[in-house]
């Protein structure tokens, strides 16, 4: 068990704390979702409450070791300070720069500073200035932002499968660090949903290929009763096993892995799912994500998909089948959408699952939904609040999932 906020002493100290912020903004730079800025609010009030003066470090999009200033992270401290009810400094231009060090150093117990985006230096993610990976940058760097305060507090789920210099190596130039609310929930839901699950243990998995999922199905099929798999890797395993699937995506180059997984699940005795009808079309539209016009969608009688056709959705056979799994289930995991969720004549099977997750989760199963277009189902369905965690981390999840190490995790100390 990793430390928490609460085993380390932040009574009036100055307290680094990793958050994820790396919100969506519109074109004129407004933040169009602060989800990731309220999950950050139970770890900064409790802080708040010790009298710490609180330094935020974050980053936002994808800079490359530059200053963007469409990437600035200028319009946070506005939403956060609404949420927490007070003022949030912001240290613009450079979170190293004297100014940026200057105001940390003034910082005052119950007071919080932001920090302009890390990613604005190549150092933040083990690079040096010519685009190198370069780790004696990346401690330097680590060791700048450490001397800003007292102790280190990882709140960003989002971000600790990365190595970098604010999520592992700061850890090693502070006096104590240790796992915000936040990180410590996220560790606590997936921890024991693949360490000690209720049984029946059920996973879904969805998205478009299976070389993405590979390793995620590799260490579930030692772990769950039975996995469910939609989107497009699922005409991957039908192809495998010689059904038809007309055009729909597929990846060639794994055929004989997808038989192999399938062999292993029937050797361990796992139920694996496949689709058994499907929503299918003849034409779409992926650029815009729409049907174009005099497209023919048609429901198949079975889990054969026509020539000319290809799949984009689970039938209501399979979404029955799939129910009759998920009623019974006491924990489930998901990760990916079943069809081509973002149009919406395709999101019904992604929708469906969705309130059957909700409705299991009701009857006393636990239910943990990781991956962005997951976490939009439960949203669009209406039942986000009814599932036991949405992880805020889609790679990080993901990584938890295949059983990897996170070096974010991995960095904090455990407690004694």
């Amino acid at each position: 068990m990793k430390k928490t906020v609460k085993d380390i002493d932040v009574k009036d100290k100055k307290v680094l704390v990793r958050a994820d912020y790396n919100v969506p903004l519109d074109a004129d730079g407004n933040i169009t979702n602060d989800k990731r800025i309220t999950a950050t609010i139970p770890t900064l009030e409790y802080l708040l409450e010790q009298n710490a003066a609180i330094i935020l470090m974050a980053h936002l999009g994808r800079p490359k070791g530059k200053v963007v200033p469409s990437m600035s992270l200028k319009a946070v401290p506005q939403r956060l300070s609404e949420l927490l009810d007070k003022p949030v400094q912001f240290a613009e231009s450079d979170c190293i720069g004297a100014k940026a060090k200057k105001a940390a150093a003034d910082l005052k117990g119950g007071e919080i500073l932001l920090l302009e985006n890390l990613r604005f230096h190549p150092e933040e993610e083990g690079k040096n200035a010519n685009g190198e990976k370069d780790k004696a940058a990346m401690d330097a760097f680590a060791k700048e932002l450490a001397s800003m305060g007292d102790v280190f507090v990882q709140d960003a789920f989002g971000t600790v499968h990365r190595a970098h210099a604010s999520t592992a190596g700061i850890v090693k130039y502070v006096k104590d660090a240790a796992a915000g609310f936040l990180v410590e929930k996220e560790l606590k839901f997936l921890g024991e949903a693949l360490d000690k699950p209720v049984k029946p243990f059920v996973a879904i998995l969805g998205g478009a290929k299976v070389s993405d999922k590979i390793n995620v199905i590799e260490n579930l099929l030692t772990k769950v009763d039975a996995i469910i798999i939609g989107g497009a890797m699922a005409y991957t395993f039908l192809k495998s096993q010689e059904v038809p699937i007309g055009t729909s995506l597929v990846e060639d180059d794994k055929l004989d892995l997808a038989d192999e997984i399938l062999k292993k699940a029937k050797e361990r005795k796992v139920d694996f799912l496949l689709p058994i009808d499907h929503i299918a079309v003849d034409k779409v539209d992926f650029a815009n994500k729409q049907i174009p016009q005099g497209a023919i969608v048609q429901t198949t009688i079975d889990d054969v998909i026509p020539e000319g056709f290809m799949g984009v959705d689970v039938g209501p056979k399979s979404i029955e089948k799939f129910a009759e799994v998920l009623k019974n289930a006491k924990t489930i995991v998901w990760n990916g959408p079943l069809g081509i969720f973002e149009i919406d004549q395709f999101s019904k099977g992604t929708i469906e699952i969705a309130k059957i997750i909700a409705e299991s989760t009701e009857n006393g199963a636990i239910s943990v939904v990781g991956g962005g277009d997951s976490v939009s189902a439960v949203k669009k369905a209406g039942v986000d609040k009814e599932i036991s965690h949405i992880s805020t981390g889609g790679g990080a999840s993901l990584e938890f999932l295949e059983g990897k190490e996170l070096p974010g995790i991995a960095a904090l100390p455990n407690k004694k």
